[in-house]
């Protein structure tokens, strides 16, 4: 049986065909994103309407979308945020979906590290001043032997964990979900507030999915409890951070500063945060790596296979 397939993600094979070969392989008919950009409800309604299946990145795939796709069967997400996916309404339609685990996750860590030692640093302005001929020395603050606060300790959350240690820092923890025997062999220290993140965090990441549990789970109050010379930084997913909150704790001076590579919405409505300085901004751009993007490909090419092959059995 032939397949047809939506692939939405832009990098999709940019820097190997063997993601292509994969699916080649199994004979599935490819589509790719015809818009060069990530898609909207409107464009993924007409586009997925005659698919079997999907690798999908960032676009959504809402209940509103997935109504139109009758025959769709598999879901294969090129990375492991699922936000943008109606899980439950693709579970009631028996739609599988599958995740890239591991895919980008070091690629995401030592992203994470850059923005925090740019922000540390002030990279950027110094860069800036050099360009302009300015030599005078700017005061930053230390990495070395501090403490990091993670939100959220699963793959990625772990990885930042790792290379922190190289630093020597301290290293506090909070989820919901505590893995203990890591945390032992690792000497990552859980708390048992998220409040004690934020008041004993030199260096405070995010590592959380969005969902209405964690939307804005940073906002005016969290700021407030913050050090002077804290450190915030979102590689995870923007609604984490209430933005205004964020825009006003800057330019207060609260923290220190902050490195966000996912907000709300891409570019960020919030056009104050472009004219600070103590904020060092991506472009969502922390699993884009050569390797992360190969990874990505590969997985999840992989992974649709697999379900095709699983819902073949089955008929």
């Amino acid at each position: 049986m032939a397949y047809k397939v939506l692939v939405t993600p832009r990098s999709f094979g940019r820097h190997s065909n063997e993601p292509d070969e994969i699916l080649k392989r199994f004979g599935v008919e490819v589509k790719k994103n015809p818009y060069s950009k990530i898609m909207t409800e409107e464009q993924m309604i007409e586009e997925i309407k005659d698919v079997d299946g999907i690798i999908v990145g960032v676009d959504p795939l809402s209940k509103e979308v997935l109504q139109h796709a009758e025959k769709l069967k598999v879901i294969s997400k090129y990375g492991v945020g699922i936000d943008n996916i109606d899980i439950s309404y693709a579970k009631e339609r028996n739609i599988k979906v599958a995740r890239a685990m591991n895919a980008n996750a070091d690629a995401v860590a030592d992203y994470t590290f850059a923005l925090m030692m740019a922000v540390a640093r002030k990279v950027v302005k110094i860069d800036k001043e050099c360009r302009k001929s300015n030599w005078k020395k700017i005061t930053t603050i230390d990495v070395h032997k501090k403490t990091l606060g993670l939100v959220g300790l699963g793959n990625i959350g772990k990885k930042v964990a790792q290379r922190a240690k190289g630093f020597e820092m301290d290293v506090l923890a909070y989820d919901l979900m505590p893995d203990y025997e890591y945390a032992n062999s690792s000497g990552v220290q859980y708390v048992n507030h998220l409040d004690e993140i934020f008041l004993k965090s030199d260096f405070i990441s995010l590592h959380l999915p969005l969902n209405k549990h964690t939307e804005h789970i940073i906002s005016k109050d969290q700021f407030k409890l913050m050090k002077s010379i804290a450190v915030i930084v979102n590689t995870a997913r923007g609604g984490l951070i209430d933005e205004q909150a964020l825009s006003e704790a800057l330019q207060e001076q609260l923290i220190w500063g902050a490195g966000i590579d996912v907000f709300e919405s891409e570019p960020p409505q919030n056009k104050e945060l472009l004219g600070l300085d103590n904020i060092v901004i991506g472009s969502h751009c922390a699993a884009s790596t050569v390797q992360a993007i190969d990874n990505m490909g590969i997985i999840s090419s992989e992974n649709l296979v697999e379900l095709f092959e699983k819902d073949n059995e089955k008929a």
